[in-house]
């Protein structure tokens, strides 16, 4: 198994900042990818980014494409989501999870059901 656990999130105002991590642990030598996702009250949850541990391959939702980084430090099994220029709407509970599922060649990783480990999340709200 894998284990993720995220931090970093809570209350940050409209155009603000937050960074969030996500430490995995266990079995990590098994995961292929990271992904990060968020779920709002009455909706689904939203693939928001991705990174492979091998070749970096990045994905972004277009929701947040050119405001939210992902990030990985392979050294200490950790990746993070840089989030800039926050708005209200992304007020959300935000999870990291790690894919297991393997693909020959080097792919990025684009479906939610791509992901087989998940954490617990951690709220982010943003105020106007």
């Amino acid at each position: 198994q894998v284990h993720v656990v995220e931090s970093g999130g809570g209350l940050v105002q409209a155009g603000g900042s937050l960074r969030l991590s996500c430490a995995a642990s266990g079995r990590t030598f098994s995961a292929r990818a990271m992904g990060w996702f968020r779920q709002s009250p009455g909706k689904e949850r939203e693939l928001l980014a991705a990174i492979t541990w091998s070749g970096g391959r990045i994905y972004y939702a277009d929701s947040v494409k050119g405001r939210f980084t992902i990030s990985r430090d392979n050294a200490k099994n950790t990746v993070y989501l840089q989030m800039n220029s926050l708005k209200p709407v992304d007020t959300a509970i935000y999870y990291c999870a790690a894919s297991t599922r393997y693909y020959s060649g080097d792919p990025t990783y684009t479906e939610t059901d791509d992901f087989d480990y998940w954490g617990q999340g951690t709220q982010v709200t943003v105020s106007s």
